[in-house]
């Protein structure tokens, strides 16, 4: 009896130990060590954003690791404008946290995640409930390009409607079944409104990826301001967008386009 309760002890010791070495062996690994300047600019974003009114307690900003294209950066799930460096979590694209110490991750998560899989040219993501877009998810009036600082919309603003990817929900994307989804209706457009919810923004930067949150819901407001005006609206054109986009996103032109307004977004965050 005594050999038989000893045997089973082993066996039970075993079993644990087989576990939790198991459980160690999914941990993902990391990308390694990431420059302090492009964790300030993930703080500095997340307090620009709340700043300009396009996140409020909800919503989070994420940028690819330099270093590990399978790898993003985070914040643990702490109301964006109370960010700070030490919140920082990795993630691997499955978006199973490499690094949380116990800290409670996004359960929106899986919307980073999934974009960086089918996105390569995608370095920044914002998801927000940027509350003037709202209305335009949930109409049947598309988001349009309306002035020079939003012509990136003219790309075309595609909604994404929960439903048909996982039937009656919270509208919450809290899976990489429904990311993947979002993913596909966001195709190679920089944003996609999410039906009843928000949207989500995609960027090859962080600054550009804040400009583009930011001017979205600028764009909105007054698209619906020319509404309420009456009659015909005149939207920019496709080519006059690209022109504009190309402009703001040309790395030769340092002190204009996107960086000027990401200057002075920076600067009255940190001076906080």
């Amino acid at each position: 009896m005594k050999k038989s309760v000893c045997l089973g002890v082993i066996v039970a010791m075993t079993i644990v130990v087989a576990g939790q070495r198991a459980a160690a062996q999914t941990v993902p690994a990391s990308g390694g060590p990431v420059d302090p300047a492009l964790i300030e600019d993930l703080v500095a974003a997340s307090h620009i954003l709340a700043q300009e009114g396009v996140l409020d307690a909800f919503g989070h900003v994420s940028v690819r690791h330099p270093n590990n294209p399978v790898r993003y950066l985070m914040s643990r799930s702490v109301a964006p404008a109370l960010m700070t460096a030490d919140d920082v979590i990795e993630y691997d694209l499955d978006s199973n946290p490499v690094s949380a110490n116990g800290r409670a991750s996004f359960l929106e998560r899986f919307i980073h995640g999934e974009i960086y899989k089918v996105r390569p040219d995608v370095n920044a993501i914002v998801h927000s409930h940027s509350p003037t877009v709202i209305p335009f998810s949930v109409s049947q009036v598309p988001l349009q390009a309306m002035f020079t600082n939003a012509g990136f919309l003219v790309a075309g603003v595609p909604v994404f409607e929960i439903r048909k990817v996982a039937g009656m929900t919270n509208l919450l994307v809290s899976n990489k079944m429904i990311g993947k989804g979002l993913a596909e209706t966001l195709g190679d457009k920089p944003v996609a409104l999410m039906r009843g919810h928000g949207d989500v923004v995609v960027g090859a930067s962080i600054p550009i990826v804040t400009y583009r949150a930011i001017y979205t819901e600028i764009n909105a407001r007054m698209q619906l301001q020319a509404i309420g005006i009456g009659g015909p609206i005149t939207f920019l054109a496709k080519e006059e967008g690209e022109k504009i986009d190309a402009v703001n996103n040309d790395p030769k032109n340092p002190s204009g386009g996107i960086m000027r307004p990401w200057e002075l977004w920076k600067k009255k965050v940190m001076e906080k």
